[in-house]
């Protein structure tokens, strides 16, 4: 007994607006009719759409569905593909879950580039603001140092001195602030060779991240703060 094509979507486990989509691309053949113009589905239909949601179930893209369900017919480079790109997708998700893990675990600040969470707690703002960006422009070998030079047990009371200047800070005061901050910066390239030169060490071309780096020092820090910075490289630039 043929089936109407409310009847094939029940026994295929579908819908009729799913058993008309798969007529109107091409994935299913039209049935023959009976005298009264209503489809009549058999166990041909039936099999063709079963094995058509099968490879859809699986992940195959519809697209390539019309080259799979013939009998005896393996997909396997298909099917490898979409195991690669699942693989893939597990491994992601993977990740954000511990990066989720992380951020719940000790309360620390979402915009905080991966891998940045438990002992830093202190980054001001505008420091995190910065490792955002330079999350964007430097190697993983960077971040991996900024990270280390970011935990909380790493931190000096002159970062935190540095954080809290105030924009009304007296010329003393910074000249005073670049003359201690040039040793700790001194000492911190000497560990960190790239600091010397960090826009060779990014990606995205030297001029480009030197350009991209005044620009958010400016928008993120205070004008004492760059005042401080400015004399804390004149100071090392002259051998003090």
């Amino acid at each position: 007994m043929p089936w109407s094509t409310s009847q094939l979507a029940a026994l295929s486990g579908t819908t009729v607006k799913t058993v008309r989509h798969y007529h109107q691309i091409g994935l299913l053949d039209d049935p023959e009719r009976a005298p009264n113009g209503y489809k009549q589905y058999g166990v041909t239909h039936l099999l063709r759409v079963l094995r058509i949601k099968r490879l859809s179930d699986l992940g195959v893209p519809l697209a390539q569905i019309a080259t799979m369900t013939e009998p005896n017919t393996r997909p396997d480079e298909a099917l490898r593909v979409i195991d690669a790109e699942l693989a893939s997708s597990i491994e992601r998700l993977q990740r954000l879950r511990a990066e989720l893990a992380l951020i719940l675990r000790h309360q620390t600040p979402t915009d905080l580039p991966a891998g940045f969470g438990a002992g830093s707690a202190e980054i001001s703002e505008a420091d995190r603001a910065m490792l955002l960006i330079y999350s964007r422009v430097f190697s993983s070998t960077v971040m991996d140092d900024l990270r280390e030079m970011s935990d909380d047990a790493n931190r000096q009371p002159i970062d935190t001195e540095f954080d809290a200047l105030s924009p009304d800070a007296t010329e003393l005061e910074r000249q005073q602030l670049a003359q201690r901050y040039a040793p700790y910066v001194r000492e911190l390239t000497a560990r960190y060779p790239w600091m010397d030169a960090p826009a060779a060490h990014a990606a995205g071309g030297q001029q480009a991240t030197e350009n991209l780096v005044g620009e958010a020092l400016v928008a993120l820090y205070n004008p004492a703060q760059l005042d401080v910075l400015a004399r804390t490289h004149f100071i090392l630039q002259s051998g003090g």
